[in-house]
């Protein structure tokens, strides 16, 4: 059997599983470079950057050949700023270590409780504020959900579970079935929510297996995505979360405020208009939390602030995310607009 060629690879409609793409995924910026024909600037090896590159083929895909302004490609490409010390800016900006019931299980606000089930990402993303988050320490197998699972049982004020990670998609469907099921025996639960970046980056993680687990669940299903910017929504993308909605999951979308990738409202207007056309609703902008190494991305606050007042003058009150920024010790995220 010939291999398939790197533009076989690139093809939207190649039949891989998402397991697949995960194997097959660019891992450093050399091999990214040449898959998209753009020259290579001097950065630091990808083997050896302290937050790897790692960027799956049908999002490389979605990124225009040969520009290195592509705004999909500035979210997962590493540059040597990162290393650079920025006042403000620190390895667990969220101060999420603090909110630890157990290894992996968080409690941030009163109702909800956030299991981290596992450690891997489908993507990547330069911004990402849990890039140093201590996964070996983190719930990753079933062996290590006992521990979290009693505590949410026996906390009652805990009504929403959130799944999160690393993407909790990356779990394939039928751990994650086992999971879903040992949660819905927990009578005070109401709700299950799963924050993925799966369908956004790899839409073959939408499997019909993986509606079976959710529709029928028990626990209401809420699955929020997060794009940041239109071009990451493409056809595949389009037709998979209809999938979802049109399958009991409520969607949602977080975006980051990202500096050269979002901060135009033309271009949030256009990427709310693409999400309501999935059956998604654009639930979060959020400020970006200042991790270390992220400080190219800043954008102040103000001009955050003005972006949505021009969204605001051009969509419908529902396609207009809340802005927020989470700050660690608050009761709920702080709307800034």
């Amino acid at each position: 059997m010939v291999p398939p060629t790197t533009q076989d690879k690139l093809d939207p409609k190649t039949g891989w599983s998402w397991q697949q793409h995960i194997k097959h995924a660019i891992r450093s910026p050399g091999e990214l470079a040449r898959t998209l024909g753009i020259p290579l600037p001097v950065e630091p090896d990808g083997a050896r950057l302290p937050f790897p590159l790692f960027a799956p083929l049908p999002f490389v895909s979605r990124i225009q050949p040969g520009n290195l302004e592509d705004p999909l490609l500035r979210q997962i490409w590493p540059s040597s700023d990162e290393q650079k010390p920025m006042a403000g800016y620190r390895s667990d900006p969220l101060d999420e270590s603090q909110y630890a019931l157990s290894p992996g299980l968080l409690k941030k606000y009163g109702s909800r409780a956030l299991m981290v089930i596992n450690g891997t990402c489908a993507v990547h993303c330069r911004y990402c504020f849990r890039q140093n988050f201590p996964y070996q320490e983190s719930l990753q197998s079933t062996q290590h959900w006992d521990q979290a699972l009693d505590q949410i049982e026996a906390d009652t004020s805990i009504d929403e579970v959130i799944l999160s990670g690393g993407d909790p998609l990356t779990v394939v469907d039928e751990t994650l079935a086992d999971l879903v099921h040992r949660l819905e025996q927990i009578e005070h639960l109401r709700s299950l929510r799963i924050h993925t970046r799966l369908p956004i980056v790899i839409p073959q993680r939408v499997t019909a297996r993986l509606v079976e687990i959710l529709q029928p669940s028990r626990l209401a299903p809420v699955m929020v995505v997060h794009a940041n910017h239109p071009n990451e929504i493409d056809d595949t993308v389009v037709t998979q979360l209809r999938v979802l909605a049109q399958s009991r999951v409520t969607l949602l979308n977080q975006s980051v405020l990202l500096r050269g990738v979002n901060d135009e409202w033309p271009v949030l207007v256009e990427l709310s208009r693409r999400l309501i056309d999935c059956g998604v609703l654009p639930y979060y902008l959020h400020q970006l939390d200042p991790v270390t190494g992220s400080q190219n991305f800043h954008v102040p606050i103000d001009q955050g602030r003005e972006l949505v007042r021009q969204m605001r003058s051009q969509l419908s009150g529902y396609m207009v995310p809340r802005y927020v920024q989470e700050q660690p010790g608050q009761p709920s995220k702080t709307v800034l607009a």
